[in-house]
């Protein structure tokens, strides 16, 4: 209830008047106080309009593993071992967050232990030439003797996108007095979203950053040193020519 106040009202008008504004007052109060109440009982859910709440994205890990054979009395990879290790690794590149860490497991006490350490160096040595570091690697061995030719066991936590469940459209679509979305919208999308992410980790956060190359810096803190130019020569291909005006 709404009053309008004029000019011409009195003064006891309005004290008389006052007591029933503010019981109006007290009574909206309470009812958008039992409104709140309402849309709360109604569920988290409900009250989530954005889809990415609504419907989270799981990120997790779980293992992926690399099995390389290596016979006894073999001088390390063969060709096609050394091609699945090279797959393996690009694979590994592509999901990293930058702090992952890959595991060789190579075994101890069987018949092709020898074999195995030898190929275990060159799995180390193609890391190297992916540009892994040394703390990027951890070498490890297992317990192998009941085996005669154990093979050697690469593996890595990749992070794995899980979207969530969707097709719940119980929901009356014609009938909702609180104007409020479907508890159902933004779930294909969301879905969607985390099967064809190319890298996981991107949604936990930002990658580390990697080392910078420092040979041209020290290139140019040296000449700043000894007070010489700083700037690139340039040659006379490199240079702007005027043409002659004729002026």
């Amino acid at each position: 209830m709404t009053y309008v106040l004029s000019l011409k009202t009195s003064v006891a008008q309005m004290l008389a008047r006052a007591p029933i504004a503010v019981a109006a007052a007290l009574v909206s109060v309470s009812l958008a106080g039992c409104m709140h109440d309402e849309l709360t009982a109604q569920g988290p859910s409900f009250a989530l309009i954005d889809p990415s709440q609504r419907h989270p994205i799981l990120v997790s890990e779980k293992p992926t593993n690399l099995s390389v054979h290596v016979p006894t009395g073999s001088s390390g990879l063969s060709p096609k071992s050394r091609a699945d290790v090279v797959e393996f690794v690009r694979h590994f590149r592509a999901g990293d967050a930058g702090d992952s860490r890959l595991l060789i497991a190579a075994p101890s006490g069987s018949g092709n232990e020898v074999a195995a350490m030898n190929a275990v160096q060159q799995i180390r040595g193609l890391l190297t030439d992916y540009g892994y570091t040394e703390s990027s690697i951890s070498v490890e061995a297992f317990e192998a003797t009941a085996h005669s030719q154990p093979p050697i066991k690469v593996s890595y936590m990749r992070y794995v996108a899980e979207g969530p469940e969707c097709g719940n459209w119980t929901t009356n679509a014609a009938y909702e007095p609180n104007n409020l979305p479907m508890s159902n919208i933004g779930c294909a999308n969301q879905r969607n979203f985390a099967a064809m992410v190319a890298n996981p980790a991107d949604l936990l956060g930002p990658r580390t950053v990697s080392q910078r190359a420092g040979e041209r810096r020290d290139v140019i803190w040296d000449k700043y040193q000894k007070g010489e130019t700083t700037a690139s020569a340039k040659n006379e291909d490199g240079k702007v020519a005027t043409r002659n005006s004729g002026n």
